[in-house]
């Protein structure tokens, strides 16, 4: 019988009570450093005690949001310290807009607010670096591993040896290896006794205390083959599907129709990632929308004064993977834009498959102002509405940008596309070459998390606000 691994945010509950632990510690610790013997008087006791009860709920929930524990064993420190401070900031930023929000900023002192913050990092940063020096050495010292036999190629064998005994986290302990091609009975490969050939392994796994056995390299045929005799001794057996690489960081196994495969991309997100994402989404665009219908009443007026035509603008662009919809603007231009686009191509400032042009001629009167402020994108709320575009994403590409992609290109439309996103943020006004555009959007993808596209919305307000650049 095999023992299956805990899977999501339960296999790291440790580090889960762990954290709880220190958030309450180091926050009780900085009301006895600013209050003093003043915390004791039962008002103020019980105004805190309800601020502590507040963090225990506001923690679980950012971890629940955030998957804040993944990849946790695998952190070097510098990636600990940066996990550390991002995951304690959220919960300091919880607890002041908490606090804003109810109007009770002024019964809790600001300076333990911030003691707490800063001494919370330090201590649930080397609590973490501590705990899993602990994981890591009882894992060594103290677990009664399984006892693991590697059957593969000659070509295959070292390598995977090589990859086995530099997992610092390991569940087996590997015993022996078998090499199928070759018969190398006696030898050793990277320390690791070749306990037998194709011919004599059956024979040797009857006799030998075996637990685990791991087939790599082998035809499909002979591996299935093996397996069906293996598991009828009662032993426990694991197909290599692929070799891990940096090319696929992302990966899963599922099933597809009949076939057991190895799914992989630049960012696999979990269902309750999508749901909130899409959640999010639809509460933004509802708020979006209700702008919308304040803007269309201010400036419809104007715009059919200054320029008579439609208020809106709408056009083809192209959406996740290729896919076309109809995406809708505010217009600021004169109608007929699209055929004076030829006329100006000479006078593109991007490099590259995007047009930009910050004195466009087509840009009648109040169009300048409200490209300025972006309330030109407003209607592409109904986007994000319908599920076409999303708050955060990439911006999505006209017909005639996306038909002259390259391969590589491609990548930036992995995810839906948005009305902000990495491009907007990064001082747009300034990145001119189109590639370094491309990096930015993979980049999102890649790294993509709820909290990345809370930070990107934060960040676009204050550029709308500003008047830096139109998303």
């Amino acid at each position: 019988m095999y023992e299956r691994q805990k899977k999501s945010w339960v296999k790291h509950l440790d580090f889960l009570i762990l954290d709880l632990l220190c958030l309450e510690v180091t926050f009780y610790i900085s009301c006895l450093i600013r209050l003093g013997s003043f915390y004791n008087a039962r008002g103020m006791r019980e105004y805190y005690n309800r601020l502590a009860v507040l963090l225990l709920l506001l923690d679980g929930c950012i971890v629940f949001l955030t998957e804040a524990y993944t990849g946790i064993l695998r952190r070097n420190k510098i990636q600990e310290l940066k996990a550390v401070v991002m995951h304690c900031t959220t919960v300091f930023a919880g607890v002041t807009v908490y606090l804003w929000g109810t109007k009770q900023s002024e019964i809790y002192s600001r300076q333990v607010i911030l003691v707490f913050w800063a001494l919370s990092i330090v201590v649930e940063y080397f609590s973490r670096c501590l705990w899993k020096i602990y994981i890591r050495q009882r894992m060594i010292r103290g677990k009664r591993f399984s006892k693991l036999i590697v059957v593969t190629e000659e070509r295959y064998a070292e390598q995977c040896i090589s990859d086995f005994q530099h997992n610092r986290y390991k569940e087996f302990e590997v015993i022996g290896v078998v090499v199928v091609d070759v018969d190398r009975t006696g030898d050793e490969i990277c320390g690791v006794s070749v306990v037998a050939s194709a011919d004599s392994f059956l024979e040797y796994v009857r006799v030998n205390v075996v637990d685990e056995i791991f087939i790599n390299g082998n035809t499909r045929e002979s591996s299935e083959a093996l397996a069906n005799e293996l598991l009828e001794l009662g032993l426990t057996v694991h197909f290599n599907l692929v070799r891990e690489s940096q090319l696929m960081p992302n990966k899963l196994v599922e099933h597809c129709g009949k076939y057991l495969v190895l799914t992989t991309s630049m960012k696999i997100a979990t269902n309750r990632q999508v749901f909130m994402k899409r959640c999010m989404d639809i509460a933004g665009s509802l708020v979006g929308l209700f702008l919308t219908g304040i803007a269309f009443v201010v400036f419809a007026p104007i715009v059919k004064i200054q320029s008579p035509g439609p208020v809106f603008y709408a056009q083809t662009r192209i959406g996740k993977n290729g896919r076309r919809f109809r995406f809708y603007k505010f217009r600021t231009m004169v109608v007929g834009a699209d055929d004076m686009k030829k006329d100006l191509m000479e006078q593109n400032e991007m490099d590259g498959l995007m047009f930009k042009l910050e004195e466009d001629p087509r840009i009648f009167g109040v169009g300048k102002f409200m490209r300025k402020y972006s309330i030109d994108e407003l209607p592409q709320f109904w986007n994000v509405l319908k599920g076409d575009m999303s708050l955060v994403g990439t911006r999505p590409p006209t017909e005639d940008e996306f038909e002259q992609y390259e391969l590589h290109h491609r990548a930036r439309l992995g995810m839906r596309p948005g009305l902000t996103g990495m491009w907007q943020v990064s001082g747009r006004s300034d990145i001119k070459d189109f590639e370094e555009i491309v990096a930015l959007d993979t980049q999102y993808i890649s790294n993509w998390s709820l909290s990345m596209d809370l930070r990107i919305i934060l960040r676009t307000v204050g550029v709308v606000l500003t008047g830096k650049g139109s998303l």
